[in-house]
């Protein structure tokens, strides 16, 4: 007889104590068919070309407000502003002239929300308009820095004619490259080029020609009225 040989039951898998009787949820994953993903990257409250704009304008503003303050040193030491002898600005004609670039401004609001409202036809209008007038601005500069130079006041005209060019010229030099920035715009936009939301560089222009023209009053009241 053969020796009998018992075979033993085949190994349970262990039980897996579960504390509250319930299943746990699976791990979760990133793909597959599962409903659950994995949480979308923020997106930054504001995009580059606008904190670089933040910047530029930080160190533009930096940059006259150190120019103004030398001026106003030279202004207070001076014992008499303007010298004898020396031809005074042209307060009416620039006071003036002020209004025409804050018009130019208003002009770029109205673009601006001209093209948010999908008006290619008025956004182009409007950019006209903002371009006409600020280089209306610059020519009627111009035509007073000619006749101040004929009557005898430059560059070299001691601490009056050097303060009143750099800070004005600075300043001319500014709108003339936003002037510049602000033709691109209107021939983009005469293409069709803002079409769909596509505004970021017609906000960063319209940000730069804001700061140019906010800038002119304080160097108006400062060089010409104190």
């Amino acid at each position: 007889m053969s020796p009998l040989v018992l075979e033993s039951p085949p190994a349970r898998p262990p039980l897996v104590e579960r504390g509250n009787g319930r299943t746990p949820p699976p791990p979760p994953g990133g793909g597959g068919d599962d409903d659950r993903r994995e949480p979308s990257p923020r997106q930054p409250r504001m995009d580059n070309a606008r904190v670089a704009m933040l910047f530029f304008l930080a160190a533009e503003s930096m940059f006259f407000a150190g120019l103004i303050s030398a001026f106003l040193v030279l202004r207070l030491g001076a014992p008499m502003w303007p010298p004898p002898l020396q031809p005074r600005l042209p307060v009416l004609v620039t006071g003036l002239n002020t209004l025409v670039l804050l018009a130019s401004s208003l002009a770029m609001i109205a673009a601006f929300r001209a093209v948010r409202r999908g008006d290619g036809r008025a956004l182009v209008e409007r950019l006209a308009g903002a371009t006409a007038l600020g280089a209306l601005f610059l020519a009627v500069q111009g035509y007073e820095w000619a006749r101040l130079i004929h009557y005898g006041l430059t560059v070299t005209s001691g601490a009056y004619g050097a303060t009143f060019y750099t800070l004005i010229g600075f300043h001319a030099a500014h709108v003339l490259g936003a002037l510049v920035w602000l033709a691109v715009a209107l021939v983009l936009a005469a293409r069709g080029r803002f079409a769909g939301g596509r505004i970021t560089m017609l906000r960063s222009c319209a940000t730069y020609w804001h700061f140019v023209v906010g800038l002119w009053p304080i160097l108006y009241v400062a060089v010409y009225l104190i």
